[in-house]
């Protein structure tokens, strides 16, 4: 789950994970319909809106920092452990290995480009885990998401009846995830300019129209980027069993004409492949690549499901008559979204960056 700021930011350097996912996928085109157009919302909503705009961008912004630093610290340590094979096994398919050889002298350069190979992963390693990027990562994740649908739970509220709770979250969808910290505080902060803006909404029909429409296109604008997510990761997979299959193939010839041909650089085919191919399903397997399409794929189908439901709930000539209607299918459909990240965040958190 993704907001609409998040999915549109352009940033002008792409972190290493991204760079080494747009190289994997050369070439592939994704069946991606159109993208939404962006959801107006209500004009009563616009104070709400804005009162949590700033807190948004903030919290978005810190969860992309960590989030890039987690999953480019993983893609790293993966990929710099194949490396230090390939620096291990270069010397011997080089032949400098033999001291009597002219060249002897630079085989410790690979020696010690392997061990400085070897202490950068060890030291992503450290710096990860004690600065804590994956928790940092889903902490800010969440609480950027929790923003960002405020103003759209805000109309779901009952100002009155639970006067002593100030989590919204906690109030109508009783999400633990949400409870206390930086989203309690700001439901807090925006719950009278809320309430002002709000009161007596529902007994406005120009506004109970507006606000059906605008939750299905903030909902189609979820679909549509968990289609892209889907068959993002579904790409990325079968393109990386594509070049391990290629690679298990190679190393397979080289050891089958390792029996008739003695070369050193059969060796180096033998090793480095191998290591190559172990490194990128390793990556692939820590980013939970299947899980995500198949989550994702399944999010997509239910949230068409929920806008149609929406859509018939609403009665457009006369929206009030179906106001209580719109108002349960509205957070029916937010309720999956918000289900959704917490499976994802359950998906991620057993996961941290491993010493490969």
């Amino acid at each position: 789950m993704r907001s609409s700021a998040d999915r549109h930011r352009r940033r002008p350097r792409v972190a290493l994970h991204r760079q080494v996912q747009r190289l994997l996928l050369l070439g592939v085109r994704l069946d991606d319909p159109p993208a939404p157009p962006d959801p107006v919302p209500p004009p009563r909503l616009a104070p709400v809106i804005a009162a949590v705009a700033a807190d948004h961008r903030r919290f978005d912004a810190r969860a992309v920092t960590y989030g890039d630093r987690y999953r480019s610290g993983f893609w790293s340590i993966y990929l710099l452990s194949a490396v230090a094979v390939l620096c291990a096994v270069l010397p011997l398919a080089l032949g400098w290995d033999s001291r009597l050889g002219l060249a002897y002298p630079l085989a410790r350069v690979f020696a010690y480009a392997e061990v400085a190979v070897i202490a950068t992963v060890i030291a992503i390693y450290a710096l990860g885990q004690r600065r804590d990027w994956q928790g940092q990562w889903l902490a800010a994740r969440t609480t950027a998401e929790l923003t960002w649908y405020l103003p759209l739970v805000a109309p779901l509220i009952d100002f009155d009846a639970h006067p002593e709770e100030m989590n919204w979250y906690v109030q109508v969808f009783d999400l633990a995830q949400a409870e206390g910290g930086e989203v309690a505080g700001l439901c807090a902060k925006i719950r009278d300019t809320a309430q002002r803006a709000l009161h007596g909404a529902w007994q406005d029909a120009p506004f109970v129209a507006a606000y059906a429409h605008w939750a299905i296109g903030v909902l189609e604008n979820q679909r549509h980027y968990h289609h892209h997510v889907a068959q993002r990761e579904k790409a990325l997979m079968h393109r990386v069993h594509r070049i391990n299959a290629t690679l298990f193939g190679l190393t397979a010839a080289g050891a089958l004409t390792h029996l008739v041909v003695h070369t050193v650089w059969l060796s180096l085919l033998t090793t480095f492949f191998p290591a190559l191919g172990a490194s990128l399903h390793g990556a692939l397997a820590q980013s939970e690549a299947y899980r995500l399409s198949s989550t994702s794929e399944s999010l997509a189908a239910d949230l068409a499901d929920a806008i149609a439901t929406i859509r018939a709930a609403l009665d457009p000539i006369a929206p009030l008559t179906t106001a209580p209607r719109v108002r349960q299918t509205i957070a029916d459909a937010l309720g999956l979204v918000l289900e959704e990240h917490e499976d994802w965040h359950m998906l991620v958190r057993p996961h941290h960056l491993p010493l490969a």
